[in-house]
């Protein structure tokens, strides 16, 4: 297994491992020029092979959870691990996140980066068709981290890879992130049943603690009397994202954290992001330089097809067949004010 580390112009610097496509540190200055590493994660790579809440990770075949571990194609059911009570989550057990991905540097105009590269095999986790992905890292001199992934198969399949980066733009070690401001570019979410699998609702927002479309500091309304948020310990949900157009590259969010001043932008082709506020962290996870990472002390923000689509045909589709390319854009850009 190897290690990168990538860096732009500005000082920015990523470190990302082979091993899951791992992005393991990510240094960005604050409104001062100050650097800290903004994402959580372990200091050696082998903590990542077993009990890591997907740290930094690239997720797949199936970013997110399948109702019940399976899903039908084409007349035909398919089984899949049940690796998250009686679900599917994030894969399965062996997902993209425990890999070995063949890797290539790449330097253009303005960025350096990566290629990574993965087959997954016809049955692999349960999901049918030889998989090829390449998902190309770009850290820019803009400040952005770029995300492209490619993908094709020779049978189909159901296909939604994310990037599970968990962000404290305090820095990594800093606590909790319940005083960062988010804003969502979402009107609708889709409500989830007890067990976390959407109920195929898309719900507004409107008059909800899930209405983001103006600035919320996170912890506001995180333990309000809500259903939703009770039976997840806070967000873990799936927001319907406004698109001007299918596949249109757009913003999807926006993070600010007021003492450091830093700045997270994420844009977007999919059309939905599953805001994540850390609440499954319980001090257990001993990350880099011995830190304890407690509940809510990192956010996700995974760009994404919604959860369960397979067994939900209202659903944006997940399907991808022989002689079609699955292409996905995501980028997150860093600033400060």
């Amino acid at each position: 297994m190897k290690e990168f580390t990538l860096k732009n112009e500005n000082g920015i610097e990523m470190v990302v491992s082979d091993f899951g496509g791992i992005v393991r540190q990510l240094r960005v200055p604050d409104r001062d020029g100050r650097f800290d590493d903004v994402v959580l994660g372990f200091d050696a790579i082998e903590s990542y092979f077993d009990g890591s809440p997907y740290f930094g990770a690239l997720v797949g075949r199936y970013g997110n959870r399948i109702a019940k571990g399976g899903f039908s194609l084409d007349g035909r059911a398919y089984t899949l691990a049940k690796n998250n009570g009686e679900n599917h989550l994030h894969g399965g057990i062996q997902g993209f996140d425990k890999q070995v991905w063949k890797t290539e540097r790449i330097e253009g105009e303005g960025f350096t980066g990566l290629v990574l590269k993965y087959r997954s095999e016809d049955g692999e986790e349960g999901y049918p068709g030889n998989l090829d992905v390449a998902v190309a890292y770009k850290l820019t001199n803009a400040n952005e981290w770029i995300i492209e992934y490619k993908a094709v198969v020779d049978q189909s399949t159901v296909v939604n890879l994310t990037q599970h980066a968990y962000f404290n733009l305090r820095g990594h070690s800093a606590g909790d992130i319940l005083g960062h401001e988010l804003v969502l570019e979402a009107d609708g979410f889709t409500p989830t049943d007890d067990t976390l699998i959407p109920t195929g609702e898309i719900r507004s927002v409107e008059g909800s603690p899930f209405d983001f479309r103006t600035s919320c500091v996170i912890g506001e309304r995180i333990d309000d009397a809500d259903t939703q948020l009770e039976q997840a310990g806070g967000y873990d949900h799936n927001f319907v994202l406004n698109k001007s157009s299918s596949g249109a590259l757009e913003r999807a969010a926006l993070v600010y954290e007021p003492e450091s001043g830093r700045t997270m932008e994420v844009l977007t082709t999919e059309p939905g992001v599953q805001f994540y506020s850390g609440n499954f962290l319980d001090g257990s996870a001993i990350g880099k330089r011995g830190t304890a990472y407690a509940s809510r002390s990192g956010l996700c923000l995974e760009t994404q097809h919604f959860p369960d689509s397979p067994n939900q045909p209202q659903f944006p589709s997940t399907r991808l067949d022989p002689g079609d390319v699955y292409v996905s854009t995501t980028v997150y850009r860093f600033g400060s004010r």
